[in-house]
């Protein structure tokens, strides 16, 4: 099982919590059943096709799943995944 962080704007999905503990052997176990518990999410972080969205950057500890195995980088117990949305401003 690994804690997963989520940023405040996507709270209100998931009833306020700051951090979930999801059971998945990946990172991309992870985020299904994190998904499949709180449907509502899952536009915030798949596109329509079930790819991550370009905007959503998810750290394992301190290094990004796209300098290790992308979703498939597999996971140990008590492993903390960060999830990160892109701000863009003017």
């Amino acid at each position: 099982m690994a804690t997963i962080r989520i940023p405040t704007p996507l709270r209100p999905y998931i009833n306020g919590q700051s951090d979930l503990d999801i059971a998945g052997e990946t990172v991309g176990q992870v985020l299904e059943n994190l998904v499949h518990q709180y449907p509502a999410l899952r536009t915030h972080i798949f596109n329509d096709n079930g790819e991550l969205r370009p905007f959503v950057n998810l750290f394992l500890g301190e290094d990004n799943i796209n300098d290790l195995q992308g979703i498939s980088t597999p996971l140990r117990e008590g492993d903390r995944i960060l999830l990160i949305p892109s701000i863009a401003g003017g």
